[in-house]
């Protein structure tokens, strides 16, 4: 298990456990905050965006074409910072992860 801490849409701070090999989204889902993923994880919704808070973009495996292109219809898509949290693999370097909730959107 690995710790992520979580600043939620209201600037609450917060920890999870991510178990390895699994997307981050599963962990924000099952640690109680508002994470819908209603696509089931496949990059086709944003409903998971986060934004990854500064050192943390290089640990993270470069985004396929497909979370790019969900990534930049976002209304509130940071170029440097935006992630689906479905698309971000937990493992041991991810290990004190911190991700901000992004603002709800209806994509």
């Amino acid at each position: 298990m690995f710790r992520v801490n979580v600043f939620d849409r209201d600037g609450q701070s917060s920890a999870v456990d991510a178990e390895e090999g699994l997307p981050l989204m599963f962990a924000l889902r099952e640690g109680g905050l508002p994470v819908e993923g209603t696509c089931g994880g496949t990059a086709g919704c944003g409903t998971c965006h986060v934004f990854v808070e500064d050192g943390w973009m290089a640990q993270l495996a470069q985004p396929q074409a497909t979370e790019l292109d969900m990534l930049q219809a976002l209304e509130n898509y940071d170029p440097a910072r935006s992630r689906l949290s479905c698309q971000i693999e937990m493992g041991p370097q991810l290990d004190g992860l911190v991700v901000t909730l992004a603002p709800e959107e209806f994509v």
